[in-house]
């Protein structure tokens, strides 16, 4: 298969990583050659070049992507980013990862994920909503709310995915709620679903502290990134009585060993004024130095490739909790788990996206809502059962969270594409 090269950080290419971590598990799991060749290769990759008339007037041209790695255990699921350096290889690496997750945490969907090489901030919101009905309008071949449904990520948000909803229902000519999650509530969004993988992350570190002893009171957290997912893990770490001690944007990072005023934080975030050093107190630091800060819970919630084999040993956190996909390199991974880290890994820690992602789409096929208090309580259900199968088999394979958490997420994939055989 032919690559793409716009590398992430210290050159690591994140479809190459998902593939040395799916080759990992199949050795452990003895997967059939053929399976394991299967596994390897997306479904489905579509790229399209659109134009999109600018402000100025001017014509410019985009690239696009929507890829779908599997679907044996059900319709493809995955969201769609804009980022400048977004390109096919993160794409297909990132459509894996959301198949794994899936089934790691046992719902019906396989992986899919897409992406517009762009930079959203750069884009008034007239050209924003241009380059995202053209880009709908594009990838409306492949997905639908039986086939392919996707959702929120960097750079989109749910107004993105209003646009989506509306052009995808237009050419069908009649409302289409679900083809699309993570929409706003007046248009078939469910309640609970913005804060989702925030919530998620801080349900699995209350688990955490309880296995490992490590009280959430007064724990000291550091949190990378400050966008949806970040603020919100901030927010509910704030309200568990937690001690947010470090966040960091994408300039820098902040950091203050007494704790940050969160809700001053989380007001400022909201409305997008500056930068978030202007609003803490506290000694403004690089997002390098952040990651190396002695804490009790680390969560990465920005973008891939940040823990690496060239700074995993000047980690200091205790336990590590991944709110990024692909945040953490192999390298990395084997130095943490020898170094006593305990990890939780993106296909399980930031699964609550994904999670309340399902409960819409069910909501929006049957037109029956749940209130916030029910989806959060399903959600809790869910993820910590799917926390508690990840211990057990980590603790039954003797191995570390990431791997076990491959070994149930690639077992269920493989049971599945048997069950159903190869067709013809």
């Amino acid at each position: 298969m032919t690559t793409t090269h716009t590398e992430g950080r210290n050159g690591a290419n994140p479809y190459q990583m998902a593939l040395e971590q799916l080759a990992i598990v199949a050795e452990l799991l003895n997967l059939d050659p053929n399976i394991h060749e299967f596994l390897k290769y997306p479904e489905r990759e579509l790229t399209v070049h659109f134009p999109v008339q600018m402000d100025d007037g001017s014509v410019h041209i985009f690239t696009g992507y929507r890829v779908q790695h599997n679907r044996a255990r059900g319709p493809s699921k995955g969201g769609i980013r804009y980022h400048p350096h977004a390109d096919l290889d993160e794409v297909r690496a990132l459509a894996m990862w959301m198949t794994w997750k899936c089934a790691v945490v046992n719902i019906p969907y396989g992986g899919a994920k897409g992406g517009v090489m762009c930079d959203p901030k750069k884009l008034s919101l007239k050209e924003l909503e241009r380059l995202t009905r053209r880009y709908a309008t594009e990838i409306s071949v492949i997905i639908g709310p039986e086939s392919d449904i996707p959702a929120p990520d960097v750079g989109t948000d749910p107004q993105v995915m209003a646009w989506i909803m509306d052009t995808f229902s237009m050419h069908r000519g009649y409302t289409v709620p679900a083809v699309v999650t993570g929409k706003p509530i007046p248009i078939g969004g469910s309640e609970g679903r913005i804060e989702a993988t925030g919530r998620g992350l801080v349900m699995i570190a209350s688990r955490c502290s309880q296995m490992l002893n490590i009280p959430l009171q007064g724990a000291r957290v550091v949190i990378q990134g400050f966008g949806n997912v970040g603020s919100s893990a901030a927010k509910f770490f704030h309200e568990a009585g937690a001690k947010v001690i470090a966040v960091s944007d994408a300039v820098n990072a902040v950091y203050n060993p007494k704790g940050l005023d969160v809700p001053v934080l989380l007001k400022h975030c909201v409305r997008r004024e500056g930068t978030l050093p202007q609003y803490a107190e506290g000694d403004i630091i690089t997002n390098e130095e952040m990651l190396e800060l002695p804490c009790d819970f680390l969560v990465p919630a920005a973008l891939g490739n940040q823990i690496t084999s060239h700074n995993a040993t000047r980690v200091k956190a205790k336990v590590i909790i991944e709110g990024a996909n692909g945040p953490t390199t192999p390298e990395a991974d084997r130095v943490l788990t020898e170094a006593g880290v305990f990890l939780v890994p993106d296909i399980l820690a930031n699964a609550g996206g994904v999670i309340v992602s399902y409960f819409e789409w069910v909501q929006d096929l049957q037109s029956f809502f749940w209130s916030e208090d029910e989806v959060n309580q399903k959600l809790e259900r869910v993820l910590i059962s799917a926390f508690d199968d990840v211990v057990r088999t980590a603790k039954t394979r003797k191995v570390d969270m990431r791997t076990a958490a491959y070994i149930i997420g690639v077992g269920r994939v493989a049971d599945a594409i048997i069950t159903r055989g190869i067709y013809p």
